[in-house]
């Protein structure tokens, strides 16, 4: 699944979070460790719950909370064509220019969206 398929709404709190936050903890003999206070707070995490850990090509490790989550595969694999064809092609890249978007804009007219009301029985 990519990466970005995965990124869930804003939370209705939103947490001020310093720049960069550093934290320690000790491995056990086991290889087991406690999560720090802080990271738990900012991950929101309790007892139970799962923890996702990625690890990028520098080496860099992120943790995450492991949500239970609906996958829509057909967005996961269309971002990860969009992905492979990008780093294949990086020519072909090109910047949205105010010739075009005055088009799109012209296209649409004057529709009025509600992005937050709900989709009539007819659309869903």
């Amino acid at each position: 699944m990519h990466y970005l398929s995965e990124r869930r709404p804003c939370p209705a709190r939103e947490v001020i979070m310093p720049t960069f936050v550093q934290e320690e903890s000790k491995l056990t003999d086991r290889y087991q460790t406690t999560i720090p206070s802080g990271v738990r707070k900012q991950l929101r995490l309790g007892k139970g719950d799962r923890i996702r850990y990625r690890i990028d090509a520098e080496g860099r490790v992120y943790i995450e909370g492991a949500r239970e989550e609906a996958e829509d595969p057909a967005l996961g694999a269309f971002l990860d064509f969009l992905e492979s064809d990008i780093r294949r092609h990086p020519e072909r890249l090109l910047a949205l220019d105010g010739a075009l978007y005055e088009r799109m804009k012209n296209l649409v007219g004057h529709a009025d969206v509600d992005l937050d009301q709900p989709l009539s029985e007819e659309d869903e």
